[in-house]
């Protein structure tokens, strides 16, 4: 079943707190699909990272426990508990272990794991992304694919035949598919679930064992035969041929035929998401604190230097270095933001379009369709590259986020839809091959200077553009290329915390401190 990209799934979300969307987001709602798959209850669990993934070394420093407890007691993503989360499952009286044992390195960000309670066991196999999107790759043994965004009801049955010739004849369903194996169930896929009563006579049919219903994880659901107007930037073009719509425009086409929804609908959305990052913005100006970081609160003082004259002028660009950091101080405090299209990389492009904006005093209107033009060309990224810097290192995050910011800033500046292309192609050309190394295992240095060397780059980029230079390489071509290069970048340079900034003495200095920090309830083997 084909689906796409939603800028409001896959590039501008989810509203979360910090550090990191692929760690903490996407572990959450992998833990939420874990929940339901016990009808909400849990006793035990055994979670299994490879010790030549990702995860092995960072999932207690960049938030893969914090999400997953969270996820196993049903919160979401921005709740305000989750920096306490593993007080809270030792008080559920949930017993966790974790192990770094061989499951197989088919991805880097891979999660196997094993819950029970006093009537059954289960397992779940999923995969992080990049950007908190989640793909759930086994239950119980069997092959399966879900990305959380359909109602998905589990039927486990040794005779599928006839339940499934009732389904067919008794429900409105997306898609119907038996899986079959020591652990054989029916999967349906739907916009809701089966009316209770069906549920009850399904019970009561020869052969069906348990019934399990899991609900969708994503704020816009997958649909039957999905179509969208186009899925690259040339068919956008072609497409785009007889209508001369701007950027934003055509970001809103998409959205209402990806996600179902009416124009004002993505428009109100991408509100919503503004006045959000705003706020968060605002509250990094006061200063933020947090026991678990590395860096303090840096940004008031820039302010300070900015207002007082003792910084080399240019007042736009060291205000978006301003809104950059305070942004980036608020995922670090675990306060509440938007990846954009990444936690780790949530700074850059709020950053830049606020920090213009509010230089030149434009509108809040001005603002959403600025995003809504930078969400148009994450669908691009996200659907031929990565966002996960796991698989494509920091230019998958921050780079990608400085792309989408130089073709919003065109956009801002009455830019034409070519130069709003060209900026995304230079910016994301002058970020091919950066690296992700987290100092401490944390995503706070050098992650900070790359949001603001990518929001500089894209209020660079954009300018250039805007005076006609030639970018040369067509965007797609330049996003297909992030995706090779992404491919040849050593493991230990993809977040891993072994190569890089990340193994240098003062680093590891760093990380011997931060181990100082009280251990967590949960046992780690």
């Amino acid at each position: 079943m084909s689906t796409y990209p939603s800028i409001f799934n896959d590039v501008i979300g989810p509203v979360m707190r910090g550090p990191s969307s692929s760690h903490c987001a996407a572990s959450l709602r992998i833990a939420r699909l874990c929940r339901d798959l016990m009808d909400e209850n849990i006793k035990d669990i055994l979670i299994e990272f490879d010790p030549n993934g990702s995860l092995a070394t960072t999932h207690k420093s960049q938030g893969s426990d914090m999400g997953l407890f969270g996820g196993f007691l049903g919160w979401e993503a921005h709740d305000e508990r989750l920096p306490e989360s593993d007080q809270h499952i030792a008080a559920a009286g949930i017993e966790v272990n974790i192990s770094i044992t061989d499951i197989g390195n088919s991805h880097p960000n891979l999660y196997k794991i094993t819950l029970s309670n006093q009537k059954e066991r289960r397992t779940l196999t999923a995969i992080s992304t990049g950007g908190g999107m989640i793909e759930v790759t086994g239950i119980d043994g069997l092959a399966v694919s879900m990305a959380g965004d359909y109602f998905e009801t589990l039927i486990y049955c040794s005779k599928p035949e006839p339940i499934i010739s009732y389904l067919e004849n008794s429900i409105a369903y997306d898609a119907i598919e038996f899986h079959s194996g020591e652990n054989s169930f029916i999967e349906i896929k739907s916009q809701s679930f089966p009316d209770p009563v069906i549920i009850q006579e399904l019970q009561q049919m020869e052969g069906v064992m348990a019934i399990k219903q899991l609900r969708p994880v994503l704020p816009v659901m997958a649909r039957k035969n999905l179509q969208v107007p186009f899925i690259t930037c040339e068919e956008m073009l072609a497409y785009n041929s007889d209508k001369q719509k701007a950027l934003w425009e055509l970001a809103i086409d998409y959205e209402m035929a990806r996600g179902n929804i009416s124009s004002e609908e993505v428009l109100e959305k991408m509100r919503q998401i503004i006045r959000i990052m705003g706020n968060a913005i605002e509250l990094g100006l006061k200063g933020t604190q947090y026991h678990d970081r590395i860096l303090g609160s840096q940004s008031p003082a820039f302010q300070s230097k900015m207002n007082n004259g003792q910084l080399v002028g240019g007042d736009v660009n060291n205000r978006v270095i301003l809104y950059v950091s305070s942004m980036m101080e608020v995922k670090s405090s675990m306060g509440v933001i938007v990846a954009a299209p990444t936690a780790g990389s949530c700074g850059a492009l709020p950053g830049a379009l606020f920090g213009i904006a509010h230089s030149l005093e434009l509108s809040e209107e001005v603002l959403v369709r600025a995003m809504l033009s930078a969400g148009l060309i994450g669908v691009f990224i996200a659907s031929q590259a990565t966002f996960a810097a796991e698989v494509g290192g920091c230019m998958a995050e921050t780079g990608s986020g400085g792309g989408m910011a130089a073709a919003a800033i065109v956009e801002m500046k009455g830019g034409t839809l070519d130069q709003s292309i060209a900026a995304a192609s230079m910016a994301l050309q002058n970020s091919l091959g950066i690296i992700c190394d987290p100092i401490g295992n944390r995503v706070e240095a050098p992650c900070l200077g790359r949001n603001v060397m990518a929001a500089t780059n894209g209020l660079s980029s954009a300018n250039m553009a805007l005076a006609n230079y030639e970018k040369l390489i067509p965007l797609d071509e330049v996003i297909q290329t992030m995706k090779l290069v992404g491919d040849q970048i050593h493991h230990t340079l993809r977040c891993t915390n072994l190569g890089g900034l990340s193994i240098t003495n003062a680093a590891k200095k760093i990380e011997a401190m931060l181990e100082e920090q009280p251990a967590k309830v949960f046992k780690s083997c």
